[in-house]
């Protein structure tokens, strides 16, 4: 639905467009999910006005997208939903509403897609200050035209104070993969290059300091960013990318244990080529926490057959999503389904999946 609400109340929404809508409430109440003219004001002036294109504009249950022109741009769909309930909701460098576009965009880039089309469901708490909604869909509105998505339909529900926290965001996306790409983790073979986008872990440090429940003080910023222009760079020089994962919740090591489980091998990373910065790993070592583990919504993992690296990872430092790209590890044929780390004392151990969680609501 259209940021849903009775159909008779939105009949004659499109008339009055030209009419700017004014909540005049400055806290969200229960009404302005009650499907009355508390609802109608609060999703024309925070969200109509905020996303507006063609598509939306129809305001209809749904959105009837055109599917001469997704085939024109590769001939499979991909479908993907994520949501998102980080605490706090703006963090250094980001916030819930720039990272519930990306996120998802990212999600549909991994796959090779390129992303066109999302959805914005949201979940909000009574008591909200509407000033707040305001600031997370000008941010969902900048963080769409950067990437050239339009948000094209959602939805709205209000609950009881109490009953959520502030704010709870649901994106889906759909993008179109082009004939010729075929990246999955099964692909993966003995020899394969892991390759990484940049520093590790600086989204998890940013939503813990940003928390204040430590006497800690950095200038770490999320790496909040989409990388579906960086994958494209990647494609266009060695379309035949083995795998390729965004490295979010449970950090590079989630992902690595899930490549090593999918297509049953061994994994061997290179600790020293491992790029963390020197506060992210203060920040761990304080904590006890381990950065291989900690979140990040800009980084990405890409793993190619071994004669085709040097031509990604070049690739890759051109683009600025990808400037501090580096090999951080290599694909070994045992042990089977297990992550290894070569340490810097020229050990190794065993890089398990996350057991529990290290930090809670971080996306």
């Amino acid at each position: 639905m259209i940021f849903s609400s009775p159909n008779p109340l939105f009949q004659n929404i499109q008339k009055s467009r030209q009419r700017p809508s004014t909540v005049r409430d400055t806290h969200i109440t229960l009404a302005h999910g009650s499907g009355g003219k508390a609802m109608h004001d609060l999703i024309e002036d925070i969200f109509i006005n905020n996303f507006d294109n063609p598509i939306l504009s129809q305001l209809e249950d749904q959105a009837s997208l055109n599917l001469a022109h997704l085939t024109q741009q590769g001939d499979r769909l991909a479908f993907t939903t994520d949501s998102y309930v980080v605490d706090p909701l703006f963090f250094p460098g980001s916030d819930i509403g720039e990272l519930a576009v990306n996120g998802t965009i990212n999600d549909l880039a991994v796959s090779g897609a390129k992303p066109l089309y999302l959805t914005c469901s949201v979940i909000i708490e009574e008591g909200l200050p509407v000033e707040t909604l305001r600031r997370v869909a000008i941010s969902m509105k900048l963080a769409a035209q950067k990437a050239n998505v339009q948000i094209v339909t959602g939805d709205t529900k209000v609950v009881h104070r109490g009953a959520a926290d502030k704010l709870f965001i649901n994106t889906a996306g759909i993008g179109v993969i082009p004939a010729g790409v075929n990246i999955s983790a099964q692909n993966i073979q003995v020899g394969d290059v892991v390759i990484t986008n940049g520093e590790l872990g600086n989204h998890g440090t940013a939503i813990l300091i940003a928390r204040g429940e430590l006497a800690l003080e950095t200038n770490i910023e999320s790496d909040c960013q989409p990388l579906h222009s960086l994958v494209e760079t990647v494609l266009n020089v060695c379309p035949e990318v083995h795998a390729m994962r965004d490295a979010t919740r449970g950090g590079l090591a989630t992902v690595l244990n899930e490549f090593a489980l999918s297509s049953q091998v061994g994994i061997r990373l290179n600790e020293e080529s491992i790029p963390v910065r020197e506060e992210v790993k203060g920040v761990c070592e304080i904590l006890g926490l381990d950065p291989l583990y900690l979140a990040n919504e800009g980084k990405l993992v890409v793993v190619v057959k071994r004669e085709h690296a040097e031509v990604v990872l070049s690739a890759m430092k051109l683009h600025s999503a990808g400037k501090d790209a580096c090999m951080i590890g290599e694909v070994i044929s045992a042990p089977t389904g297990v992550v290894l780390l070569k340490t810097v004392f020229g050990t190794e151990r065993v890089v398990d999946m996350l057991v529990g969680d290290q930090l809670p609501r971080i996306c």
